[in-house]
């Protein structure tokens, strides 16, 4: 019989559920973890299935499975069997050998319980964090094991570029990798001897077992052996040196630090037979004496010896010294950006205007006028809609046909969806029902209508105008674009009780259109596992909750242009800016693709990011680049975007790029032919922006081919700061626009730019490359002007511009408006050059909506002639013409209005006393300083006889223009330019004009 407390046993059984809870709880945190994992990888498994891309997945996370596998067997099977080694190798007497305690022996009395846990612990983590490194290296493994031959060889060692290329950093990888493990195994076996007294610290000297010596040098000759190796690959690293005046093996590398690494790699490996022959041979000497020769060696031959041939031999004959190694520099940097065939046109740009008839000369009438930038705000002010749409700024420029036929430049855009409105944000608008935009925005880009906004030929919801009639567009709904509201993933194609997506506002019924998307893209998420899994990756649990998720939904995610090509091919570099074109009927997003490297023997290394920014490039909008650093680029790839569907297609476009040719090798069928690329398309496609901006910055000095004129620097160019964006140190963008090149028979589109001289604001070259698919697409032409005489640089041409007419331009800014200058464009015309500068007028539309602007004047300068007009036509013949007549609007006739006729009687009167307001007023700007009680009136007059004149031009039924009796153009007395259209001049004297 016993006798216990009631309650007693179960007292003494409740500390067995602390122990139990924590594994139950380490489980639970761990099934979590998987299934969230599980949840990330599926989920991008669907999404390439949805794109027909599953190639790329299996090819990527099967090489990385292999990577992580190998690093980290590798990594745990050197560093752990040496510390397993270590350990059996341990003294039969323990740590009592040397007699005396140790410090060592707390530690190992703490740790020996528990050895067996820790180190399966520590191996665990160092194969983890080793395999995942070794993993995240799979490009280059693919590179190695696919390499292409260039067929072309380096000028030091005449190895195949791609040894440099693929095969070199392959060998640097795992040098890396072995070195690690080496050091690792040497300094976790000399704490596992340390700890069982294979060794001991005290004095005098180290005392160390016969087999902990061993070990360690081993380990330590191994070490050294490695080190004789890297200095052998070292050798070969010499091409991308930075040590001479261009990068490149210099004149010291090759005949100083080459031989020192051949020395070194000789030493290190005669220092690793003497690290080994402490094995056999007990004491410290050998492995002393091994470890001192290679310091010093390293010192004084790696280090010392170069340094003295650089500062007593090389830099006291720099230009001699280092001439054949800038020449071989310049050749591989030509070769490695793509501008080696650049062709160079000495052009004297001394054309006489007076001999040029501008009327017969069609290559300048189709100048674009309108600048990509500046009118996003006039877009969205008249094709916006709503507010919950927007255009991508800045605007596209593009081809189309006109109705006869011919090709112009046009603006372009999709109005894209940013969101729902912010009262109505919630996650079945802004998931369900705000789903996609809608249309394509067009106008030609050398034209406006009579009020000086753009004349657009595909608008408005649904979309319609003549270029849609032309395009035959039938699909406008923009499901994936650039918008931020691309971010969010959507869920489209339910069949519930009725239409639930937002397809455009109309002003009959419920005030807006549905529809339901019925395209192939997106993942379904009918069944319930897919639903979990997307909770999971979104942590929304309305995708699991919600009715109006049913069996024929989709979600359609990764909606960026940029971001699913990216996805697709992640060996790729990308453009900033992606650009929309109707093809087939359909809207689709064209981006160009780049091959990088940055191991091209002997081409100048050079920052991507820093060579394409300027005015118009957003650094927040770059996909970001693999390597930032580069010395070799090429445009490989044409990547097409559907915008409904989202189908993503690449097309081999540089099918010689030997890098191309290997990742093609990696991944075969991901990216197709340029045969099976559709005529239509072709016709869309464009010489992209980032490559001409890396080849212009290298150009700038590369241009010279000569390595002593190279070295002296005097002729290199800079690109010019903007002039029309008042911000200084900011690059000019190159600008797309069609332009007729000496020694060609046509004008041809084109990406343009200008260089001038590192010390001055002259022009010192014009550069255009033939952007059109075709025979001579992507020839590079700089026309070169002389430097014996002055040509205005952009910067000149600005300032004349604004000092020649401040008075009319300032007239345009008075009041709420504010005057915004155009994109200066140049271009070759007449055996000189043209520039052209469209300005604008920024106006206010209403009360609590943004200005926009509106074109107002367009500015010619040839040579020393200037002209100013409210159309081009009119400052042409102004500069061409030698009269003063301003002419009539580019814009399209109004069948309904009756032809002009002559002014006459109270018309003329009215006409007459415009034009003596207005030259009142630009008398009182010209005195010094100006007159502004004088000006106030003037434009108290000004407004009054522009009041009387709109009146008695409507009641004569007639438009009339009055005729300047200056070369000043004056303003129109059409309703076009009337005050309801230009703000009428304040009366308050203003601050001096700028």
């Amino acid at each position: 019989m016993s006798f216990r407390t009631p309650g007693a046993g179960r007292a003494m059984r409740l500390p067995r559920r602390p122990r139990l809870l924590l594994p139950v709880a380490i489980a639970l945190v761990a099934i979590v973890a998987l299934f969230f994992l599980f949840a990330g990888i599926f989920t991008d498994y669907l999404w390439y299935d949805s794109v027909d891309y599953t190639a790329v997945f299996s090819g990527v996370i099967v090489t990385q499975i292999l990577l992580f596998v190998v690093g980290a067997l590798l990594m745990v099977g050197i560093v752990g069997g040496n510390m397993l080694l270590a350990y059996r190798m341990r003294p039969m007497f323990g740590p009592g050998m040397f007699g005396g305690a140790s410090g060592a022996d707390r530690y190992r009395m703490a740790l020996d319980p528990h050895r067996k846990l820790i180190f399966l612990i520590g191996v665990a983590m160092l194969g983890l964090f080793s395999g995942s490194t070794f993993s995240s290296q799979w490009k280059t493994w693919l590179e190695f094991v696919n390499a292409t031959p260039f067929g072309e060889t380096d000028a030091l060692f005449k190895w195949d570029i791609s040894f440099f290329m693929f095969t070199y950093p392959f060998i640097r990888m795992v040098l890396n990798f072995l070195f690690v493990a080496v050091v690792l195994s040497a300094l976790l076996a000399a704490v596992v001897h340390y700890l069982y007294g294979g060794f001991r610290l005290q004095s005098p000297g180290v005392h160390a077992s016969r087999g902990a010596r061993a070990h360690l040098s081993v380990l330590l000759g191994v070490f050294v052996l490695l080190k004789a190796v890297a200095y052998w690959v070292d050798r070969y690293g010499l091409v991308f040196s930075d040590r001479g005046f261009r990068h490149g093996a210099s004149y010291t590398d090759v005949n100083a630090v080459l031989p020192a690494k051949t020395i070194l790699a000789i030493i290190a490996l005669i220092c690793a037979v003497l690290f080994f022959a402490g094995v056999v041979r007990p004491g410290g000497m050998l492995p002393g004496v091994g470890f001192g020769l290679l310091v010093l060696s390293a010192v004084l031959i790696g280090g010392v010896y170069p340094a003295l041939v650089e500062q007593f031999q090389v830099k006291p004959n720099q230009q001699g010294k280092e001439q054949e190694y800038i020449k071989r520099n310049i050749d591989a940097t030509r070769k490695a950006y793509g501008v080696n065939g650049a062709e160079v046109i000495d052009y004297t740009a001394q054309g006489d205007p007076s001999k040029v008839n501008v009327t017969a000369d069609s290559s300048i009438s189709g100048v674009r006028l309108l600048d990509p930038s500046l009118v996003a705000k006039t877009y969205q002010q008249k094709q916006r809609i709503r507010g919950y749409y927007d255009f991508h700024e800045p605007l596209d420029v593009d081809r189309y046909p006109d109705a006869d036929g011919t090709v112009r430049d046009t603006v372009v855009a999709v109005r894209e969806l940013t969101g729902p409105p912010a009262e109505q944000n919630n996650w079945i608008n802004r998931h369900l029902v705000y789903t996609h935009g809608n249309g394509f925005v067009a106008a030609p880009g050398n034209e406006v209508d009579s009020e000086g906004l753009p004349n657009f030929d595909a608008k408005d919801m649904p979309v319609t105008g003549a270029l849609v009639e032309r395009t035959k567009l039938t699909e406008s709904r923009i499901y994936f674009g650039e918008a931020p509201g691309s971010t969010e993933y959507v869920i489209v194609g339910g069949t519930g009780q009725q239409k639930q997506e937002l397809d455009y506002p109309e002003s009959g019924g419920t005030g807006q259109k549905n529809t339901t998307y019925d395209g192939k893209g997106g993942v379904p998420v009918g069944s319930f596992l897919n639903r979990m899994l997307y909770a999971a990756k979104y942590s929304e649990i309305n995708l699991l909750l919600s009715g109006d998720v049913n069996a024929n939904s989709k979600i359609l995610y990764e909606r960026n242009p940029q971001e699913r090509i990216a996805k697709v091919a992640p060996f790729l570099s990308l453009d900033d800016n992606p650009y929309p074109a109707i093809v087939g009927g359909r809207v689709v997003w064209i981006a160009d693709a780049y091959t990088t490297s940055n191991a091209y023997p002997y081409s100048q290394s050079k920052s991507l990011e820093a060579m394409t920014r300027d005015t118009i490039t957003d650094p927040r909008l770059v996909v970001p680049q693999p390597r930032d650093q580069i010395n070799y680029m090429r445009n490989s790839v044409k990547a097409v975007v559907d915008a409904y569907d989202g189908t993503v297609n690449l097309y081999a476009w540089d099918e010689k790029d030997p890098i191309l040719q290997t990742w093609r090798k990696a991944f075969p069928g991901v990216i197709k032919p340029q045969t099976q690329m559709a005529a239509e398309l072709k016709q869309h496609l464009r010489y992209p922006e980032a490559l001409f901006k890396v080849q212009r910055d290298v150009l700038s000095q590369y241009h010279i081919a000569d390595p002593n004129a190279f070295y002296s620097g005097q002729d290199f160019w800079n690109v010019p700061n903007d002039p029309s964006s008042g911000e200084q140190n900011v690059k000019q963008p190159p600008y797309y626009l069609s332009v007729k090149m000496p020694k060609t028979s046509a004008p041809s589109f084109s990406l343009t730019t200008t260089f001038v001289p590192r010390q001055g604001p002259n022009l010192a070259a014009f550069m255009a490359v033939d952007a059109t698919p075709g025979p001579d697409y992507g020839k590079l032409r700089i026309l070169r002007m002389p430097s014996n005489t002055t040509i205005p640089g952009p910067g000149q041409v600005q300032n004349n511009f604004q000092n020649k007419f401040s008075g009319e331009l300032n007239l345009l800014g008075l009041g709420q408006a504010k005057v915004r200058y155009g994109n200066l464009l140049t271009l070759p015309f007449a055996d000189g050059l043209v520039y052209v500068e469209p300005v604008y007028v920024e106006i206010a539309a209403a009360s609590g909506q943004e200005p926009y602007p509106i074109l107002r004047r367009v500015l010619v300068a040839y040579g020393s002639k200037v002209g100013s007009a409210d159309t081009l036509k009119g400052a042409l013949e102004q500069v061409f013409g030698g009269g003063t007549q301003t002419a009539p609007q580019e814009t399209k006739p109004d069948e309904n209005q009756p032809a002009e006729t002559k002014p006459t009687g109270e018309l003329a009167v009215a006409i007459d006393e415009v034009q003596k307001a207005y030259d009142k007023a630009q008398n009182a700007l010209r005195e010094d300083p100006p007159n502004w009680v004088e000006y106030g009136t003037a434009q108290k007059e000004l407004q009054a006889a522009l009041e009387r004149l709109k009146g008695r031009a409507a009641a004569a039924g007639a438009t009339p223009t009055p005729s300047p009796t200056s070369g000043t153009p004056v303003p129109s007395a059409s309703p076009s330019v009337s005050p309801s259209a230009t703000p009428a001049p304040s009366v308050t004297p203003s601050p001096s004009p700028s």
